[in-house]
C-alpha cells in the first residue's frame, strides 16, 4: 500500500521517535518521550504547510519567478499565483529515494531532473539521525553537471507549542539583524533588531506574528546558532544550524491554512528570499562540487 506522503521511515533512540516521509524528504513526526516536538501530519495527508520538508534549490520566495545566471535570463513556475513568486524550489514535491537505514539514522536521495527554468544537474541527500542528545539533518548537494549552479536549502519544520497555545510559549533566536519586506513578502533591507523582533533574548508569544527572516546569526564556540521555543512547562525545544545556515525564517502560522498558530515554523536557510535574483548569500556550486548543511532539535 503506498502512501500520500511516500513511503515512511521510522527510526528510534532511545525514547526518540522520528518518521520520516520520502515525499519531500519531510521530518512527518517526531515525539521525545512520546511528546510532539514537531508538528505532525498523516502518511495519507499531503503536508498542509510544507511541514518538514527539504527547501531547495532555494527557499522561501523568488520574485516573479525570473532570475538570469551563467548568462542566461531563467523562468520557473509560479507556485503562489497571490504573491506571482516561485515558493520553496522544486524538490519539495518529488519523491525521494531511501539510499540507506538502519535502526536510527536515514538517508534519502534526489537526483533532480534538469529543467528549463533550472536547467542543471543537482543530486542531493539527506539524512536523518538521532543521537542522546537529538535529531541530526544534514543536506549535501553535489553538481552532477559540467557548468555551475545556483543552490540555496532550507527546511520548514513546524515546532509544536508543548500541549498548550502558542501564546503561553516563549521564542529566542540568535540573530542581529532581521529583513524587512514588501506587500509581497520579498527582502527590502536589512535592519539591527529591535522591539519585537529582538529575539536575543527570550519573548513571550502573545500577541506576536511573524512570517519574517533574521541574518547575521551569532555563533557559539562550535560555530552554530541558535533558536529555542519555550514550553510553558519550562521544556525547551533548542533548534541549532551550523554556519552553513546564514539565515533563519519564523513563521507563526496566523495566515497560513491548516496552521493558525497551531505551531511556529523556525526555519534555518543559507539564504534569504529572492537570492536567485538578487545575488544575497547564494551558494555557486561548480562541477562536482558540493555544498553541505547540518542542523538539528532536542527536547530538554
Amino acid at each position: 500500500m503506498s502512501h500520500i506522503s511516500g513511503t515512511q521511515i521510522t527510526l528510534t533512540h532511545g525514547d526518540q521517535v522520528a518518521t520520516l516521509a520520502t515525499v519531500g524528504a519531510a521530518l512527518r513526526a517526531y515525539t521525545v518521550g512520546g511528546r510532539d516536538v514537531v508538528v505532525p501530519f498523516g502518511a495519507d495527508e499531503i503536508a498542509p504547510a510544507f511541514h518538514g520538508m527539504v527547501l531547495a534549490p532555494w527557499p522561501n520566495r523568488m520574485r516573479d519567478g525570473q532570475y538570469s545566471f551563467g548568462g542566461e535570463d531563467l523562468q520557473v513556475a509560479l507556485t503562489e499565483p497571490g504573491r506571482g513568486t516561485a515558493l520553496h524550489g522544486l524538490v519539495c514535491w518529488e519523491d525521494w529515494v531511501v539510499a540507506s537505514s538502519s535502526e536510527s539514522s536515514a538517508t534519502l536521495s534526489l537526483d533532480l531532473p534538469a529543467s528549463p527554468g533550472y536547467p542543471f544537474q543537482l543530486a542531493l541527500e539527506t539524512t536523518y539521525a538521532l543521537f542522546d542528545d537529538g535529531l541530526a539533518i544534514t543536506t549535501v548537494a553535489r553538481n552532477r553537471g559540467n557548468a555551475p549552479l545556483p543552490y540555496g536549502v532550507g527546511f520548514h519544520p513546524w515546532f509544536a507549542p508543548g500541549g498548550t497555545a502558542l501564546d503561553e510559549c516563549t521564542l529566542q533566536l540568535d540573530a542581529a539583524s532581521r529583513v524587512t519586506v514588501d506587500e509581497r513578502l520579498l527582502p527590502a533591507e536589512v535592519v539591527p533588531v529591535d522591539g519585537d523582533f529582538d529575539l536575543r533574548e527570550p519573548r513571550a508569544l502573545p500577541g506576536v506574528a511573524f512570517d519574517d527572516a533574521w541574518v547575521d546569526p551569532i555563533l557559539d564556540a562550535d560555530g552554530r546558532s541558535w533558536a529555542r521555543l519555550g514550553w510553558a512547562d519550562g521544556s525547551t525545544v533548542e533548534i541549532w544550524a551550523d554556519s552553513e545556515a546564514t539565515a533563519w525564517q519564523i513563521c507563526t502560522g496566523d495566515e497560513v491554512p491548516g496552521v493558525r498558530r497551531a505551531g511556529v515554523a523556525i526555519e534555518p536557510m543559507s539564504c534569504i528570499a529572492d537570492a536567485f535574483r538578487t545575488g544575497e548569500r547564494l551558494v555557486t556550486i561548480e562541477p562536482g562540487g558540493t555544498h553541505t548543511l547540518a542542523w538539528g532539535m532536542r527536547l530538554g
